[in-house]
């Protein structure tokens, strides 16, 4: 069990937590759930001692193994199957050890202890979590310096889950993954065996892995049991409680209050009067639960939409390089009203798809026509860093509305969400929530009649991402949206588009049919700056055949050193000379002993690899 026992956080003056206490069983699966900046990382960092407490002590069972993503994504020359193998520090350091050992018996022990870590199939369970997290087996060959920062911080999320600590921490684990990924990671914490603690806003990821949510409200911690759909639910019903008491308890102090005023003087009342004051006096009010401040996120609508289609393409070819499109073969057409999904793994062409309906990309081949005067917006989360940091977001309206009149620029930005004196903040002083809001607001500030929002959740919290979802339904115009959040998706969209092989198609089935078809996937495609190519699978099957072969050919080659230690001890003791030197021989005697000991450990192992290498073959 973890406890935290009266604790208090202050960061930069600022109380985050107030004598707050939870306890958290084992092998719990927690949801972290709270507004931005209410202190949820900070309270990871006390939990990992990298924070100081300001009272308070946090308990761990003893020899609880934790595990967190390193914040720094791995690079060099090693390949990303072996940067996850070396993550397994006992597996690696035995392994070393196996090399160099000389007596008999440690050899023995190391190759135990290999077994009952189960390190001949380390190969296959580190594979098959890098290709749930988007690399086939070609991509797991290569070095972790191809990559760039994103996909090598899956790397560090494989390296991590490989290690299986006792305790998983997971601060945001889906804002580096697409949709595919996070539905396997969610596949995968569900069954993990040891205890999660886990920050997320991504509404599926907390139904579908953890069973207990930590709410995090006014320097508190509340435990609840169950998803988070249930918390929701819950916490709904006890705030509608709380506002019947507290009516009621408002009318029963009322009445008293009457009471006391009217008889107070009157010497017949004055005992009642006096025993209603001090009952009143002893009546704890209910203090009014602020409700979590409702996030609020607007879209400007067109002011006249278009008659349909609004775009058409037949035979498209689009790509970067003239000849070398990378994606091909496009026949579509989207309506004035459309909300399109798009699926497929990352790399496979959906961002290079969205340049192209952005007009930020031209076809190489084919026919693509738009609609006259169609106006589009596209949001994609790199475009976070051409916010000007040192400007407000009343001066970035201002830039787009150079001629008008100051107070259409702030009506403009109070559109947005920025209304007074929020207007003035520095974008650097803005939450990542805010400055997703301000650039949605920009991109959208002409009335597009087309959106195109790539991952527009980063950032977002659960009720901005609610609100978002009430933008994007509010919104008349057509809509184009690549999500790894699952519950936008199933809000937002009512078509699919799958886009892989080279092309794009509408998709014939649902997002549970979807995820059915990911997660019965073992292999999966990088696309890091390649073009589209089929989705490889990575037979788990080959991958545990090639461990067990190796571990067939480590323990044979094992059994040769040891016989011939063996046979090398016989002739020595077989010298008449010997006889001279007792200890010699007792030493020899009991070298034999050990050998002969490890040699039947290593026969065991090489029976046991090869009965299992038969039933995988």
């Amino acid at each position: 069990m973890i406890v935290l026992d009266d604790i208090s956080l202050r960061i930069a003056g600022r109380l985050l937590l107030d004598h707050a206490s939870v306890a958290i069983p084992e092998g719990a699966h927690v949801g972290v759930v709270g507004r931005n900046g209410a202190g949820k990382t900070t309270l990871f960092k006390a939990i990992m001692g990298e924070m100081e407490l300001e009272s308070g002590v946090v308990r761990l069972p003893n020899r609880t193994r934790i595990g967190r993503v390193a914040q720094e994504a791995p690079a060099g020359p090693d390949s990303l199957l072996e940067r996850v193998l070396a993550a397994d520090t006992e597996r690696a350091a035995l392994l070393e050890e196996r090399e160099s050992a000389a007596d008999p018996m440690r050899i023995a022990e190391v190759e135990m202890r290999l077994v009952d870590i189960e390190a001949h199939s380390a190969p296959a369970r580190a594979a098959r979590i890098l290709a749930g997290l988007g690399f086939d087996e070609a991509a797991q060959a290569r070095a972790c310096s191809e990559f760039s920062g994103g996909w090598r911080m899956r790397v560090a999320l494989a390296a991590l889950l490989f290690t299986s600590p006792d305790l998983l921490m997971l601060d945001e684990p889906t804002n580096y993954l697409d949709l595919e990924g996070t539905l396997w990671l969610q596949d995968y914490l569900a069954s993990y065996p040891g205890t999660i603690i886990l920050i997320s806003h991504d509404r599926d990821l907390l139904d579908e892995s953890v069973d207990h949510i930590l709410h995090f409200f006014n320097g508190k911690l509340t435990l609840y049991r169950g998803t988070f759909t249930s918390f929701d639910r819950q916490r709904r019903e006890k705030l509608m409680l709380d506002q019947k008491h507290r009516k009621k308890q408002e009318a029963q102090r009322a009445h008293m209050e009457s009471f006391i005023a009217r008889f107070r003087a009157k010497a017949t009342k004055a005992k009642q009067a006096q025993s209603r004051m001090k009952a009143l006096a002893r009546m704890e009010p209910v203090a009014p639960e602020v409700g979590e401040q409702e996030a609020s996120i607007s879209i400007r609508h067109p002011e006249k939409l278009l008659s349909p289609p609004i775009v058409t393409m037949e035979r498209v070819e689009v790509g970067y390089v003239e000849g070398q499109p990378i994606l091909k073969n496009l026949n579509l057409r989207i309506d004035e009203d459309d909300r399109i999904a798009l699926l497929g793994p990352n790399g496979n062409g959906k961002s290079t798809f969205a340049k192209l309906l952005a007009d930020r990309l031209k076809p190489q081949r084919g026919d693509m026509v738009r609609a006259d005067k169609l106006e589009v917006a596209y949001l994609a989360q790199h475009q976070l860093d051409e916010l000007r940091p040192g400007e407000s977001p009343a001066e970035h309206v201002r830039r787009l509305m150079p001629d008008a009149p100051e107070a259409r620029v702030r009506a403009r930005a109070a559109e947005m969400g920025f209304s007074g004196g929020a207007g003035d903040t520095k974008v650097s002083a803005l939450s990542g929530g805010e400055k997703a809001r301000l650039l949605l607001g920009l991109a959208a500030f002409n009335g597009p009649h087309l959106l195109i929002l790539d991952e527009p959740t980063n950032h977002l919290d659960i009720q901005s991402r609610e609100a978002l979802i009430t933008a994007i339904n509010d919104y008349p115009g057509a809509v184009i949206l690549v999500s790894h959040d699952r519950h936008l998706l199933e809000a937002c969209a009512d078509r699919l588009w799958m886009v892989g092989n080279g092309t794009v198609k509408p998709y014939d089935g649902d997002l549970d049919q979807y995820r059915r078809e990911v997660l019965s996937r073992t292999g999966r495609m990088t696309g890091e700056g390649r073009k589209d190519k089929e989705t490889q699978e990575t037979s788990s099957a080959d991958a545990e055949g090639l461990a067990l072969r190796k571990r067939v050919r480590d323990a044979e080659a094992l059994m040769a050193k040891l016989e011939k230690d063996i046979a090398a001890i016989d002739k020595r003791l077989a010298d008449p000379k010997l006889a001279k030197f007792p200890a010699d021989e007792a030493r020899l005697t009991r070298q034999r002993a050990e050998a002969v000991e490890a040699l039947a450990t290593a026969e065991e192992n090489w029976i046991e690899a090869s009965s299992a290498l038969e039933t995988v073959d």
